[in-house]
């Protein structure tokens, strides 16, 4: 009769670290908080893009208002959402809104 053996693994992890990313190890805790970073920074630059994209449609709109224009050119807004729906799908066009009414407010 031979006695099989089992043999278990033991991995600790930080109590602290696994309750921010929850990961089970250490080395998933560290990827997670690498990639976390990176879309921080990505966040960061989307913001400021938006804040840029912002800026640029103001003065395009006290351009149209005082040449006798209307505030919004819906053609053109209809264009962005079909090129945010295209590129991201049906959650693109939610986000093109949003960046939207940001840049040009509420009609």
């Amino acid at each position: 009769m031979t006695a099989n053996t089992v043999t278990t693994h033991t991995v600790t992890t930080n109590t602290a670290t696994t309750e921010k990313t929850g990961a089970r190890t250490d080395e998933a805790a560290a990827l997670i908080g690498d990639a976390r970073g990176r879309i921080d920074a990505l966040d960061d630059r989307i913001i400021g893009l938006i804040q840029e994209r912002m800026a640029v449609s103001a003065v395009i709109q006290e351009a149209r208002i005082s040449s006798g224009g209307r505030r919004v050119n819906l053609n053109r807004e209809m264009e962005v959402l079909g090129h945010y729906r295209d590129a991201l799908g049906k959650p693109g066009t939610a986000l093109a809104m949003t960046m939207l009414e940001l840049c040009r407010g509420r009609i």
